[in-house]
């Protein structure tokens, strides 16, 4: 190249290296694509080799290499085969691929700053909000919050500013589409941790989080320095570094319960604030049985089942509450009671169902069943209505006493009657 060139060689360096800067890059990848760039329109010349590639110094220096190749892509020939109107060429493609090779960079960079950080919290400023979704000004990138991780009924004015949960990070044409969550239960550990040093450091863990987004949640903390409370340590002095997870929640309710290996524990604390007299647990079934006070029932099962629903959710049990006075109306019912052992079989032609003792003694359909409970549910009605007196018990007058005389409330006779 002639010095006017190389001036001009050494001014587009220079402005290169100014640009990678701004942008965050290094000049080695500008050079690439300029390079790319030189290659593609050097093809398009007449009568250019079909193989070529352009190198460029550190002083943007440009050679064109042309070349020979067999059929398995061997080089058998190559000689420089740089234009003598390079300049123009340059002066061409320079702008066009650079500013090409920018954005491909710029959203390259931007991807690759939030790839992997699913399950991480970031900071947004609201930049647009309707029904369909809402958008979050990250600073360099915008973040989708779509209706179905919205809270119900959270309407969050525009400009403000709001904490999210990352769930996805895609690559598009367009850029890295980062789509966030406010009702993942991820949001609750994260904004912990921004709240509680204890949960940052891992000496206090969150071992299980259950929540309704909007309305209540639970959590299940955990301490593994016996010196430190891990309820208090959430908590905060006064409740202080629980309210500003609250606060940033928009007023949801936060249930803290420790963490417990005793399963029959774990259970009795994730329903507070109801207090449990008895858990049972039914393996089998998969069903934690747990008996409550007869006044905390209603507190124990929550409005409109919440708080059971959130503590079955917290300790992997599906949770059958009832109350001292049902336990004992159970246990007395099926007291003394023989319950017999079989199946019912179903005909498949007719539909008729047959009880079938595990016994081997007769197998009955079900009318007959049916006449037997009836007949006798008949005969303890009789029983009941018709009380035998004993036999050695007589009236004074040597009649047998009825059984209404027998049993006649003292307290309904004539004040002036008297015992015979």
């Amino acid at each position: 190249m002639s010095d006017a060139a190389t001036l001009d060689s050494r001014e587009i360096m220079e402005a290169l290296q100014a640009l990678a800067i701004e942008k965050g890059m290094t000049v080695d990848v500008l050079l690439e694509a300029v390079a790319n760039g030189l290659e593609s329109a050097y093809k398009r010349r007449e009568g250019a080799a079909e193989q070529a590639y352009v190198e460029i110094d550190e002083s943007f220096n440009i050679t064109v290499y042309a070349q020979e190749v067999d059929e398995l892509g061997n080089v058998l020939r190559e000689w420089d085969d740089t234009p003598h109107d390079l300049g123009r060429i340059v002066a061409q493609t320079v702008r066009q691929v650079l500013n090409q090779r920018i954005r491909e960079v710029e959203r390259d960079m931007k991807y690759d700053e939030y790839a992997g950080r699913e399950g991480d919290i970031v900071t947004g400023i609201i930049q647009q909000n309707d029904a369909r979704y809402t958008l979050l000004d990250l600073g360099r990138v915008e973040a989708l919050l779509p209706q179905s991780e919205q809270v119900p009924y959270e309407r969050p004015e525009p400009n403000s500013r709001l904490k999210a949960y990352i769930v996805e990070v895609r690559k598009t044409a367009k850029g890295p589409q980062i789509v966030v969550s406010r009702t993942h239960p991820g949001l609750i550990r994260e904004l912990f941790k921004l709240e509680v040093p204890e949960i940052s450091d891992g000496v206090v863990e969150l071992k299980a989080c259950a929540r309704e987004p909007g309305h209540r949640t639970k959590i299940a903390v955990w301490s593994n320095d016996p010196n430190i409370d891990p309820v208090g340590a959430c908590v905060g002095a006064r409740g202080s570094r629980v309210r500003q997870v609250v606060n940033e929640l928009r007023g949801e309710k936060i249930d803290i319960v420790p963490f417990s290996d005793d399963l029959h524990d774990f259970v009795a604390k994730a329903l507070s604030p109801a207090r449990v007299r008895e858990v049972r647990f039914h393996s089998e079934e998969g069903v934690a049985e747990v008996v409550v006070p007869d006044h905390q029932l209603s507190l124990a099962i929550g409005r409109e089942g919440q708080n059971a629903r959130l503590a079955a959710r917290l300790t992997g049990w599906r949770i059958d509450i009832k109350s001292e006075t049902q336990i004992a109306e159970e246990e007395a019912g099926y007291s003394g009671e023989e319950w017999a052992e079989g199946e019912w079989v179903t005909d498949a032609q007719t539909g008729e169902q047959t009880w079938v003792p595990a016994d081997g003694s007769e197998a009955i359909t079900a009318g007959q069943w049916s006449e037997a409970v009836t007949e006798q549910h008949d005969a303890d009605e009789t029983s009941a209505d018709v009380p035998q007196a004993s036999g050695d018990e007589t009236a004074s007058d040597g009649t047998d006493e009825t059984p209404a005389e027998a049993h006649t409330d003292p307290s309904t006779l004539p004040s002036d009657s008297t015992t015979p």
